[in-house]
Formats: C-alpha cells, sequence, structure tokens
C-alpha cells in the first residue's frame, strides 16, 4: 500500500504527514521519503522528549539530569520534561537542537514552558532523530543512553508501532494530546531502527485527527484532568493510520526488502 491508498479517504479537515530517512557509511545510498496532507506543522505533542533529554545533559549535572530525563523518555512524563525544560531554558534547549542536527525549531509564541506546543514538520522529526542515532553509533554516551531508553518504551505508550514495522528491538517514542482549544486529537511516533554500522533508519507518522463529538471531548478532559491514561482513544482514533504511516514509511525507503532488523 503506497501513501496516496492509505490517505485517499482522510477527512478533510484532517492533517497528516510521513517522513522516513536511511543513510549511514557502509550502506545503501542515502534516501528520504515523506507525505503530507493538510497542515504543514504540527503542535509535537510530546515526540521531541528523547531530543530535549539528550541536549539537555550538557547543562545539568548527572545525578539530576538522569532522574529527570529517564522518566520523560521511558514514560513520557511531562512533570520530568517539564523540569528539563525550564532548567536549561526552551531557547537553550531549541538552539543546541538546532547547532547538532540543523533543524530550527521555536518555542510556542503563547506559553514557551509548554514544551508540547512547538510546532515540526515530520521530515524535521526524522533528520533530527538521525543524528542522534548517528552520535549514538559513533559514541556519544548521552545518545547512546537515549536510544536505550526509547527500546524501553513500553507497548502501552508505543501504539504497535514494533510489531507493525517488525522490529522489536526499535527504538520508539510517540507523543499525544488533544487540546481544549483544539477539534482534533494528536498522535505521533518516530521509530529508530537498529541496522549495525554506522547505518540508521528513522521513520515517522504524525497526525491530528478529527474529534469533534462534544461529550467525547469532555470525557477526555476529565481524563487528562484526573491523570487517566488517555492512549486507549488515541489508539482508537488513529492507531491504525499511524501504524500504516511507518509501515508505508518504510517501505518507501526499501527498508522491508533489505532483510529483517531486529
Amino acid at each position: 500500500m503506497g501513501f496516496n491508498e492509505l490517505l485517499k479517504d482522510l477527512d478533510h479537515s484532517a492533517s497528516v504527514q510521513a517522513a522516513g530517512i536511511r543513510r549511514g557509511y557502509g550502506g545503501p545510498p542515502a534516501r528520504t521519503v515523506g507525505a503530507t496532507v493538510g497542515l504543514a506543522r504540527l503542535r509535537c505533542a510530546s515526540l521531541l522528549k528523547p531530543l530535549y533529554a539528550w541536549v539537555s545533559a550538557a547543562h545539568i549535572p548527572d545525578e539530576r539530569w538522569r532522574r529527570h530525563a529517564e522518566p520523560a523518555v521511558i514514560v513520557s512524563s511531562n512533570a520530568d520534561t517539564l523540569n528539563l525544560w525550564l532548567a536549561v531554558g526552551p531557547r537553550v534547549i531549541l538552539d543546541d537542537l538546532r547547532r547538532r542536527t540543523g533543524i530550527a525549531w521555536s518555542p510556542p509564541n503563547g506559553d514557551p514552558s509548554r514544551f508540547g506546543s512547538v510546532e515540526v514538520a515530520a521530515d524535521e522529526v526524522a533528520t533530527a532523530y538521525a543524528v542522534l542515532a548517528q552520535a549514538a553509533v559513533a559514541g556519544d554516551p548521552v545518545a547512546e543512553t537515549i536510544l536505550g531508553w526509547m527500546r524501553q518504551v513500553s507497548a502501552s505508550q508505543a501504539f504497535g508501532a514494533r510489531e507493525a514495522i517488525r522490529s522489536p528491538g526499535a527504538g520508539v517514542k510517540s507523543g499525544w494530546y488533544g487540546a481544549p482549544d483544539e477539534t482534533c486529537l494528536r498522535t505521533h511516533t518516530v521509530a529508530v531502527l537498529p541496522r549495525g554500522g554506522t547505518r540508521v533508519t528513522v521513520a515517522v507518522g504524525m497526525t491530528a485527527l478529527p474529534y469533534t463529538d462534544v461529550r467525547a471531548r469532555e470525557v477526555y478532559a476529565e481524563k487528562v484532568g484526573k491523570g487517566v491514561p488517555v492512549e486507549p482513544e488515541h489508539e482508537k482514533v488513529a492507531g491504525r493510520l499511524l501504524r500504516g504511516l511507518l509501515v508505508t514509511t518504510l517501505d518507501e525507503l526499501g527498508h522491508f526488502r533489505d532483510g529483517p532488523h531486529k
């Protein structure tokens, strides 16, 4: 299934992006693929937490950094991410990411403390994670640690990504949220696949799908307010499409034709 078939029946108000990158010395030529429907940029939810953790390590004592960075990545802790985000500063974190990855992101215009409101494009996310992954294989100990934590992200927060892409050892990070000012649910996932050597493959799927039922939105907001997990609602709305985006991206990259990667 190609992107056209996967996306042809989308609601006209939906925004969907997919992007993938494959590169590295000793492998096939570098390749990128992508598809966009709707908005060119989407709020990132928690998709960038591992990248925030990566660059914040240079600014915070190791013990404190680990205390907050690990749960920020593994269980997507908002409180721990906010601790890093505010202690280092949004502009410092995003400027460091620009220097390391070449990708420039801006703090949100309204409240810069809202780390999940940074707006990104899927191809930017794929590029940034490819740099993180190649830094890890080149010996960056912090990047190695971050990818190790991404491999520990539980199935309940991975939206079936590892099973769909047939890579149980993939590093995964998802972001999910439906803000009170939005009539959509945002559900995003990035997968970093093991390939060996300096070769890396990254796939990103991002969705903002209609969620207009008033009562459903009220219940969702109540759950968020009480700290009740809302991943099942995101799975119901976006899970199938999100997995399709990741699989199609990897297929377009030729990943599955390279043989299995565990």
